[in-house]
């Protein structure tokens, strides 16, 4: 059975005087558990605590309905069982023999009559509970934190393979169309134009992924830009893509026109998007709403669709990285990669649902000082 020890070799009772030991070794009895038994498991009375005398116990615990979690293996001398006995609660762990053990076990009331003697045991036994608290934080912090590395992780790819499929979509289809022997020279041009687009955009989607990960904000040097022909140039670019989904696209000028600082293709990027997320939440068909105005000192872009409109569990944590609802692909990432663009142009973005079906996703950006 490998080492054997006595109760003094436990750190706990080593100092007590001769006579409490004695009276402490006249009242623990000695358990055996051959390889592999429970010694006691989650919900059990804690009816005493344990010492072992020879072998080794796991002490173990669910951190998930389906996943159990070792915290710690223990060996001769070392005290455990303790915590249920303190606070007289049903175990919260599981003890399991690793080896054919035999324990010195000691009941609850005699253990605590043993503390009332004791100021030094008292103290003894604080000290014990407080490293084992330690170390259980330890052990699970690492295995949740790990837990969530693995999460974020697989999440972060779902949301990149989803914003991959719209533009490899569209190459397909274009490719297609442009393979047709009927096909004439500017059909093919045509098509060879949209493919380089969409590898363009590919590469900028990578590009923001990118800079997503880095955590920080990417600096750039604006430029003056006609707002609205600049958006007009986008609603006709993706226009092609909302027809195949059946989704009309419709959009509302601004009255006058107004430069505004930004850098092009980040900002194209928003209304990528969101005009994706709109068409996500109208898979049967509908339409899309874009409209600009100026508003005190900025520029004002709305885009409102005829969809189910923003579900109130994720309401508020709608631009956070990864929220999601009730979307069969996404995580959410693309909102956030929007409100990041958005800030860097010192703007801001917000959504809302119409009184009526659908929501309405706004975003302003700031009028050059004049």
């Amino acid at each position: 059975m490998g080492n054997v020890v006595t109760l003094d070799a436990c750190n706990l009772f080593r100092h007590l005087p001769a006579e409490e030991l004695e009276k402490l070794r006249s009242v623990a009895s000695e358990q055996t558990f051959s390889l592999g038994k429970e010694i006691f498991k989650e919900g059990d009375r804690g009816d005493g605590v344990y010492v072992i005398r020879a072998g080794l116990v796991e002490i173990s615990g669910l951190i998930s309905p389906k996943v159990r979690h070792i915290f710690s293996k223990l060996g001769p001398g070392e005290l455990f069982g303790e915590m249920a006995v303190i606070d007289r609660k049903p175990r919260s762990a599981c003890a399991t023999a690793r080896q054919a053990t035999t324990v010195y076990f000691i009941q609850r009331r005699e253990m605590e009559a043993l503390v009332e003697r004791s100021p030094a045991l008292a103290f003894g036994l604080l000290r014990e509970i407080s490293e084992r608290l330690r170390e259980f934080n330890r052990h699970y912090l690492r295995e949740v934190l790990q837990s969530e590395r693995l999460a974020v992780l697989g999440r972060f790819a779902r949301s990149i393979v989803h914003d991959l499929k719209n533009p490899l979509n569209i190459i397909s289809i274009t490719a297609e169309i442009a393979g047709m022997e009927k096909g004439t020279p500017e059909t093919r041009e045509e098509a060879k134009i949209r493919i380089r687009k969409q590898v363009e955009r590919i590469s900028e989607l990578i590009e923001e992924v990118l800079d997503f990960t880095q955590g920080t904000h990417t600096d750039f040097v604006p430029a003056p830009i006609e707002y609205g022909v600049y958006v007009r140039q986008l609603v006709e670019e993706i226009r092609a893509e909302t027809n195949l989904k059946s989704v009309e696209l419709e959009f509302e000028p601004p009255r006058t026109e107004q430069q505004v600082l930004l850098d092009p293709k980040r900002l194209r990027r928003v209304f990528e998007n969101l005009i994706h997320n709109a068409m996500d939440a109208m898979p049967e068909g509908g339409k899309i709403v874009i409209r600009v105005y100026c508003k005190d000192n900025e520029v004002v872009t709305e885009i409102e669709d005829t969809g189910t409109g923003i579900a109130p569990e994720i309401a508020d944590q709608l631009f956070e990285a990864f929220a999601t609802h009730g979307k069969a692909h996404g995580t959410g990432l693309g909102l956030s990669i929007c409100k990041r663009i958005v800030e860097d142009h010192h703007g801001w973005i917000s959504a809302r649902n119409k009184s009526a079906r659908g929501a309405v996703f706004a975003f302003g950006l700031p009028l050059p000082k004049r």
